[in-house]
C-alpha cells in the first residue's frame, strides 16, 4: 500500500489543527419544512475551531457541484483552508436528518468516502480525525496511514462518532476503532457511542478500556448528565450546562472544537485535573450554545468567553 505523500503545496505551513475527514451537506427535516446545512462532524470540528480563532485547515472529499461550493464557503468564512487533494469531480456527500420532537436527529446517508494520499507539507500542534472517515472504505486506509505517520509528532485526537447505518459488523467496527486509538493521545466520544462499542462495560470503565489501548485522555460525553473526563490518574465529572434545545446536530462536534482549544492552551499544567475541569467545563459551554440555535452553528471564542464566569478562567 502506497504511503501518503506530503504536498509541499500546502498554503499553510503554519497550521495549528489539521482536521481530516468527511464533509457533507445536512439536510434537516422537520415538522417545519426542509433546511440544508454544510456538514459531517470532521468538517463541522474545522468549522468550529475555525470560530474559535484557531488556525485550521481541512483535508476532505467534496465534489464540483452547488453542495461542494456551499461547504467551501461556509469553511471559508470561519477561515477554514481546504488542503489540496480536497476538491474532485462528482457528487458531494448528504446527510438526511430527521429531527424528533425533542430535537434529537435520525440520519440517513449518501456518502463515499474516498481520499487522496496527501498530507500536509508541515505538521500541525494538533491532527483531528473521526467519524464515517475513519470506517469507510477506500479512505479509511488513508486516514490510519497518516495517523500512524503522524502520532509521534504531533497531538492526536479522534472522535469515532459511530454511524451504525454506515458501519460492517460490530466486531469489524469495535476492531477499527480499537487499532486506531493507539495512534491518538486523546478519544472523545458520546455515551451512545462509547455503549454501543462496549455494551457489556459500564460507562465508568470503558475509559479504562480506551486508555489501555494507548490513549492519554477519553472524554465522554453524556447529554444532559454532563462529561466524563479520564486519564490514566484522575477522573473528572464536568456537569453539563443548562440550554433550550432547538436542536442537538453539531453539539458533540461543538465540544469536540472546544475541547481542541483547550488543548492548545492549556500550558506546561498538562493533563492535570484543574486542567481537565476547565477543558470540560469550555467544551460544555460550548456545545450549549450549539444546541440553541439551528444546525451546527458552534460559538466564537467571543461567545465562548463571555459564558464562562470571570471566576472560572478558560484553561491556562
Amino acid at each position: 500500500m502506497p504511503t501518503v505523500q506530503h504536498t509541499d503545496e500546502d498554503p499553510t505551513p503554519s497550521i495549528d489543527v489539521v482536521v481530516v475527514g468527511e464533509a457533507l451537506v445536512d439536510i434537516v427535516v422537520s415538522p417545519q419544512g426542509t433546511v440544508e446545512h454544510p456538514g459531517g462532524s470532521p468538517a463541522n470540528v474545522a468549522y468550529g475551531l475555525g470560530r474559535l480563532g484557531v488556525d485550521t485547515a481541512l483535508l476532505t472529499s467534496i465534489g464540483d457541484d452547488h453542495y461542494g461550493a456551499a461547504i467551501e464557503k461556509h469553511l471559508q468564512s470561519a477561515g477554514v483552508n481546504l488542503l489540496p487533494g480536497s476538491k474532485g469531480r462528482g457528487r458531494t456527500a448528504t446527510a438526511t436528518a430527521v429531527l424528533a420532537s425533542d430535537g434529537s436527529a435520525h440520519y440517513d446517508f449518501d456518502i463515499r468516502w474516498d481520499l487522496p494520499r496527501i498530507a500536509p507539507a508541515a505538521l500541525p500542534k494538533v491532527l483531528h480525525t473521526g467519524s464515517i472517515a475513519t470506517f469507510l472504505a477506500p479512505g479509511a486506509a488513508v486516514v490510519r496511514e497518516l495517523l500512524e505517520q503522524s502520532h509521534k509528532r504531533c497531538v492526536v485526537t479522534y472522535d469515532p462518532n459511530i454511524r451504525p447505518a454506515l458501519l460492517g459488523s460490530h466486531l469489524e467496527a469495535r476492531t477499527i476503532f480499537e487499532e486506531l486509538v493507539p495512534f491518538t493521545e486523546v478519544v472523545k466520544l458520546s455515551d451512545e457511542d462509547a455503549r454501543w462499542l462496549y455494551p457489556r462495560l459500564s460507562l465508568e470503565d470503558i475509559p479504562k478500556r480506551i486508555l489501555a489501548l494507548g490513549a492519554g485522555l477519553v472524554a465522554v460525553t453524556m447529554g444532559a448528565e454532563g462529561s466524563l473526563l479520564t486519564t490514566g490518574g484522575t477522573r473528572v465529572v464536568v456537569p453539563s450546562v443548562k440550554s433550550a434545545v432547538v436542536d442537538t446536530i453539531g453539539a458533540g462536534d461543538a465540544y469536540m472544537s472546544a475541547l481542541i482549544y483547550g488543548l492548545l492552551m492549556r500550558g506546561a499544567d498538562g493533563l492535570a485535573p484543574s486542567v481537565l475541569e476547565s477543558l470540560g467545563r469550555m467544551a460544555s459551554k460550548a456545545a450549549a450554545i450549539t444546541v440553541r440555535r439551528p444546525g451546527a452553528q458552534p460559538p466564537t471564542s467571543e461567545e465562548l468567553r463571555a459564558e464562562l464566569p470571570e471566576h472560572q478562567p478558560v484553561a491556562q
